[in-house]
C-alpha cells in the first residue's frame, strides 16, 4: 500500500472545493449543475481528502457540505449507463480507496454532513455514514432507486445503523421522500434548523468537537466500529482492553491533570 504523505498543494480539485480553517477541513460538493451527482471525479477527490484529512493530526473535525440547491442527487447516472465516458480525474487515485462511506467510516474523526438541500438515492451513505448530520427544515430525504428498477443495496449498509427497521424498510420499498421532520425523528439526522441558522450550527458543533481531545476521539471512534459488529460478550473484554489503553494515553493524562488543576485542558 502507498505510504507517500499526501499533500494539497498544487491539486486541482474540479468537483470539490476544499477548505482547511483551523482544526476544520471543508468538503464541499460543487457540481451544482449535475445536482452534485457523484461521478469519478467527485468520487476520487473526496476520498484523497478524507484521506488527507485522516493523516493530518492538525486537522480534528471534517464537514462535508454543498453548493447549490440539491445537497446530492447520488451516483452519476450518465456514467452508470455507460452513455457518457467517466472523465479523469486531476487528483492522484489512492490506492483501494474507491468507497466514499468506508473512507468516513475508518477515518476515525467527527465527520459533520452539513446539508443545504434534498438528499437522494447513493447520497444517503454520505449522511449515515458521517458522525453527525445537520440538515435545513427544507430538505428532503429519499431513496427512489425502485422507482427506476433498482434497489438501494449499498445504501441499506449505512441506512439500518441508524433508522429503525421497519422505517428503513418502508424507505427502501416505496421510495418516497421523508422531510426534514421525520428525518430527525428516525435518527437520519440530529438536528433540522431554519436555513438561515445552518451555518451558525455546524460551525458551533465543529469548534465543539475540534476543542475535544483528538487521540481519544480517535480511539473512541475506532473501537465504536469495532465492537458495532460484535456480540455483546465480545464486545465488552475488547472495550475493556481500549479503555485501559486510553487511561494510559497522553490525552487522558492532560485530562485529568486539567481537571485536579482548575484549568482549561491544552492537547497537542
Amino acid at each position: 500500500m502507498n505510504t507517500e504523505k499526501l499533500s494539497l498543494e498544487g491539486l486541482i480539485f474540479e468537483a470539490t472545493k476544499i477548505n482547511i480553517d483551523g482544526n476544520v477541513l471543508t468538503i464541499t460538493l460543487n457540481r451544482p449543475e449535475r445536482k452534485n451527482a457523484l461521478n469519478s471525479v467527485m468520487t476520487n477527490e473526496i476520498n484523497y481528502a478524507l484521506a488527507y484529512a485522516k493523516q493530518e493530526r492538525s486537522i480534528r473535525v471534517v464537514v462535508l457540505a454543498a453548493e447549490g440547491d440539491i445537497f446530492c442527487a447520488g451516483a452519476d447516472l450518465r456514467n452508470m449507463s455507460g452513455k457518457e465516458k467517466p472523465p479523469e480525474s486531476a487528483v492522484p487515485r489512492l490506492e483501494g480507496k474507491t468507497d466514499i462511506s468506508l473512507s468516513l467510516r475508518h477515518l476515525y474523526k467527527p465527520v459533520i454532513a452539513k446539508i443545504q438541500g434534498s438528499v437522494l438515492a447513493g447520497a444517503l451513505l454520505m449522511v449515515t455514514n458521517s458522525t453527525h448530520a445537520v440538515a435545513v427544515e427544507e430538505a428532503k430525504f429519499s431513496a427512489p432507486e425502485i422507482k427506476r428498477g433498482i434497489w438501494p443495496f449499498m445504501v441499506m449498509a449505512g441506512l439500518f445503523r441508524v433508522m429503525p427497521k421497519r422505517a428503513g424498510l418502508d424507505f427502501c420499498m416505496r421510495g418516497e421522500a421523508i422531510d426534514a421532520e421525520k428525518a430527525e425523528e428516525w435518527g437520519l439526522i440530529n438536528q433540522s434548523v431554519k436555513s438561515s441558522e445552518l451555518d451558525s450550527a455546524v460551525d458551533k458543533l465543529a469548534s465543539q468537537l475540534a476543542n475535544l481531545a483528538p487521540t481519544t476521539m480517535q480511539m473512541g471512534l475506532s473501537a465504536y466500529n469495532t465492537q458495532d459488529s460484535m456480540s455483546f460478550d465480545e464486545a465488552l473484554p475488547f472495550l475493556q482492553e481500549q479503555i485501559a489503553a486510553c487511561i494510559q494515553s497522553d490525552d487522558a493524562k492532560e485530562g485529568i491533570n486539567a481537571f485536579l488543576e482548575k484549568r482549561e485542558p491544552k492537547w497537542d
